[in-house]
Formats: structure tokens, C-alpha cells, sequence
């Protein structure tokens, strides 16, 4: 997948656990979490424009040019490498926005993946990781492409082996901004750190039927509970049927399954008023070879 005239994919992730153990003076939040790609996602398309323009096919409800991550994307990477060439983007919309699935970051780290290659730029990985991450950050991660044991804000990356997994994830009706939740005054901020080895250890232990169960926990899913009751709902449903979960801020659930008929047998149980699906654990973004 090299030329213009293809879809490219930008998957979700999910956050396996995700810990707040602190915060820098300059408010950003300190993290532990382990990131897994999943087989859904949004998909991009571009054409070049000549005449160095960097323009969105389609507006995206509810997002302004101004804060278009794609487009920011494109123009940061134009700026940063003195390229004069242009591009159109076009974006099929997939996730849910607030969803917790890094659906906008997973759309910037695609960006600069594809146009890495078709404005022949050849960047590492490394310095599109470093460029990604004034974007955002979630977006170095999907830029690394793999399972990781994520820390500091998000930016500091371990390469991680999980084992074969399906997910069941539940999409309430709601939009969760990031930036509420971490400002909120009850939100748990000092979890005590962890080594990659303390959870590593005990991942092979099979409970519930799951490929090696949750470990640790969200912090951020009691906040998000307690102030979108759709969350809260979702989360409680889920929980009847299998070991579940908060991923990212919020708002989407989901419970892991070894076998992918357990979750869609699940999946055929839920409430006409939810909407949910299912995915496959990744273990590549699908567009890593771009950055090699």
C-alpha cells in the first residue's frame, strides 16, 4: 500500500489498563497503560494537489479546520520537512468521537504515515513519532505501531507480546471530552507505579474464559461513570456477561474474549437501544512498514 489511490486504515486501540501515577507541574497527567491495536478503525484517502494547498474533502461534524487533526497533521509535516506539495484528504469516519479509542490521534499518526511515503520524505519512524507528539498524545503510539506498555504522557514506549484476542466493545451514546475528565477533582492521580514485569508475570492466568483476563484497572472510569450515566449503563450490561472495561477517557467499554464466537454470542445478547462490535486484537498497525 504505497500509492494514492488506496484506503488507508487508521485502527482504534484500546487501553488495556490505564493508571494515573502523577502529574508534572505543567498539569500534564503522568501514565501507565497498555495500548492494543484492534482491527477496526477509520479509513483516509488523498490526492496530491500541486499547488501546496493541504484541503479536507468533507467537513467533520462538530471539528473546525482549526482543530482538524488531519489536517493539522498534514501541515505540520509539510512545515516540518519544506515540502511544496499539496494534498486533499478524505476521511471515512468509523469511530466515535470521545470514544476513549483514539480515533482522532489514530487519524493524525495516519497522516503522517501515508504522506511520509507518497511525498517520498522518508522520515524514520523515530523523528514521526517526535513530530506526532506536538499533536498529541496518543499519536506517537500508533506511529510505533505495535503493543505497548505506554508511560510518562504517553510518549515513552515498550514493545509488548500479547497473546490472540477478540474484544467486544459497547459505543454509548455519548462524546467524553479528555480534558474534563482529567480536571476533574475527585480523579484518582497517585496509583502507585508499576514495572512492565509486575503485570508481564501474570498475563498467562486465564480468568473468566478471557486470554489472560484485565489487569489493574481504569482510573479514569469512575469519574466518567459517575457523570455520563450512559457509561455507566453500558459498562453494568457488559459486566453481566464477561470480565469489562473503560478504555481512555471514556466512552466506550469492552470486554476481551479468547474464542470470537464468545463475543459475538454476547454481542447478539445486547439491548436494541446500544450499539456494539466486535475486533480482533492486533498485534502491527497495518501501516508500519511506511516508517521502516
Amino acid at each position: 500500500m504505497t500509492g494514492w489511490d488506496h484506503d488507508y486504515p487508521a485502527p482504534a486501540k484500546l487501553n488495556l489498563f490505564l493508571h494515573v501515577i502523577g502529574r508534572r507541574a505543567d498539569g500534564y497527567h503522568l501514565l501507565q497503560s497498555l495500548f492494543r491495536l484492534v482491527d477496526r478503525g477509520d479509513t483516509l484517502r488523498f490526492s496530491p494537489r500541486a499547488d501546496g494547498r493541504i484541503l479536507r474533502v468533507r467537513a467533520l461534524a462538530g471539528v473546525s479546520e482549526e482543530s482538524d487533526l488531519c489536517l493539522r497533521a498534514a501541515r505540520l509535516l509539510q512545515e516540518a520537512s519544506g515540502c511544496a506539495q499539496g494534498v486533499e484528504i478524505e476521511l471515512g469516519k468509523r469511530l466515535p468521537l470521545g470514544g476513549g479509542l483514539g480515533g482522532g490521534s489514530s487519524d493524525a499518526a495516519t497522516v503522517l504515515l501515508a504522506l511520509n511515503r507518497l511525498w517520498k520524505l522518508d522520515w524514520p519512524r523515530e523523528r514521526l513519532q517526535a513530530l506526532g507528539l506536538r499533536l498529541g498524545a496518543d499519536v506517537p503510539f500508533f506511529i510505533y505501531g505495535r503493543s505497548a506498555f505506554v508511560e510518562g504522557v504517553g510518549e515513552r514506549l515498550q514493545p509488548v507480546d500479547l497473546p490472540p484476542a477478540w474484544y467486544l466493545v459497547v459505543e454509548p451514546a455519548a462524546s467524553v471530552p479528555t480534558g474534563e475528565i482529567f480536571a476533574a477533582p475527585n480523579l484518582t492521580r497517585d496509583t502507585k507505579a508499576i514495572k512492565m514485569a509486575d503485570f508481564s508475570a501474570g498475563w498467562g492466568t486465564n480468568r473468566g474464559g478471557n486470554p489472560g483476563g484485565l489487569w489493574g484497572r481504569n482510573d479514569l472510569e469512575p469519574v466518567v461513570c459517575e457523570r455520563y450515566p450512559e457509561v455507566a449503563r453500558a459498562l453494568g450490561w457488559l459486566r453481566q456477561h464477561a470480565e469489562a472495561r473503560m478504555t481512555g477517557s471514556g466512552a466506550c467499554v469492552f470486554a476481551p474474549f479468547a474464542v470470537e464466537q464468545d463475543a459475538r454470542t454476547v454481542l447478539a445478547r445486547m439491548p436494541e437501544e446500544m450499539t456494539g462490535w466486535v475486533a480482533r486484537g492486533l498485534d502491527e498497525h497495518p501501516l508500519r512498514a511506511l516508517a521502516d
